[in-house]
């Protein structure tokens, strides 16, 4: 029962998300055709819903101590059908802005509700497994919304696939009164034990914010939404297959959809590996130093075929960069208070994934795309040698 309903609000999570996914495919390449003027709107519009987050995430705790899970995945939804078939419909640049402020309402109350949820129903034995397992599932509307959002776009329109998606929206509002839970928690989410009465912002807790941080930074904001970029600066369409013409949306599409595609798989066994470790946090290690060579390496390729591996080894590394930050959050959650933690931790990877855009659209738009892929990548390596430093003062404080 407990894992049918965190697959639940994971798989609805993942038809909510169809929409968004699809815009950091499309936008960067297509945005005259939303109705954009210049290339600062498409930062604006990729993280205004990361921003608007900041302050609902608080609230969206305190929904959930007095209302239903069904009912916050139900609004949720229903502004994700709104908000995705506003995306083709509106071609001002305003009104797409307040579909992705309405939007990131949406991804509040589907994020910290499915956390929350995986908290309850897990144990320090099983925790990261089912994190993996809500990570992959939900990315899944991940792979749906960027594979097919950036294929269908090139071969027929933008307002054609944001309807298509909208009514697969539609069409899994039953989902959410069938398989969604209506009882409430028995056990209300202000209710404290003597941990979670301790101070909880330790420097344990600070760390793993930090890493937050920049998972958002990397992972959801910078990465997503550039790669189209990437591509389209080295890439002329030359790819192709009978009549059909790869162009640079599809093929970042395809990138991007291939982590999604095996994050079900994959997700969840890293998450065991981490349940298995004395210490989960040095998995770390190797998305942080590796992925930091791998990001000066993306902007000094030669060849397609080259940067199209070296992308494929950045989004396994991605996989387990977010599984275990996600784990290590949620772990830390556990032994304090967990609504005050996980309401900490998806602001922090929300402020990542907001900056992310926002800035790298700006950095580009003065010093080109190799500059804010240095920085990212020595930001990754920084955050490595932290983490070193911390383990080992853990490690001698222990043995002390």
């Amino acid at each position: 029962m407990a894992k049918k309903k965190v697959v639940a609000v994971a798989l609805i999570t993942a038809v909510a998300l169809l929409g968004d996914s699809m815009l950091f495919i499309v936008l960067p390449v297509y945005w005259q055709d939303f109705g954009l003027t210049s290339i600062w709107q498409i930062g604006l519009l990729l993280s205004i819903n990361r921003f608007i987050r900041l302050p609902i995430n608080p609230l969206v705790g305190m929904f959930y101590q007095r209302f239903q899970l069904r009912t916050g995945v139900l609004i949720a939804l229903i502004i994700a059908i709104v908000t995705t078939a506003g995306y083709g419909f509106f071609k001002t640049f305003w009104l797409l802005l307040l579909m992705r402020i309405l939007w990131g309402i949406a991804w509040s109350l589907l994020r910290l509700g499915g956390f929350l949820t995986v908290i309850d129903v897990t144990t320090d034995r099983n925790r990261g497994n089912f994190v993996g397992l809500y990570n992959g599932l939900w990315g899944l509307g991940g792979l749906v919304g960027m594979l097919a959002g950036g294929i269908l776009v090139d071969q027929t329109s933008v307002s054609f696939v944001t309807m298509l998606f909208a009514i697969a929206g539609l069409a899994a509002l039953p989902a959410v009164f069938y398989f969604v839970p209506l009882s409430k928690k028995k056990k209300k989410l202000n209710e404290l034990d003597h941990k979670q009465r301790e101070k909880w912002l330790t420097g344990h807790v600070g760390i793993v914010l930090l890493t937050g941080t920049v998972m958002g930074f990397i992972v959801f904001g910078l990465f997503s939404s550039t790669l189209s970029t990437l591509i389209e600066g080295m890439y002329d369409n030359e790819w192709g297959f009978a009549q059909f013409t790869i162009g640079a949306a599809t093929l970042a599409g395809i990138i991007q959809a291939i982590r999604w595609g095996w994050d079900p798989f994959i997700a969840p066994v890293i998450g065991r590996i981490l349940d298995k470790r004395k210490s989960p946090a040095s998995i770390l290690f190797i998305p942080l130093f590796i992925g930091g060579i791998i990001f000066y390496v993306l902007v000094n390729v030669q060849t397609i075929e080259f940067l199209v591996i070296s992308l494929v080894i950045f989004q396994i590394l991605s996989t387990i960069f977010v599984t275990t930050t996600d784990t290590l959050a949620t772990s830390a959650a556990a032994q304090t208070n967990k609504v005050k933690v996980m309401t900490a931790h998806t602001i922090v990877v929300d402020v990542g994934a907001a900056m992310g855009p926002l800035l790298a659209f700006t950095v580009i738009d003065l010093y080109g795309i190799a500059f804010i892929y240095y920085v990212s990548g020595a930001l990754l390596v920084l955050l490595g040698v932290s983490w070193l430093v911390y383990l080992r003062r853990d490690d001698e404080v222990s043995v002390s």
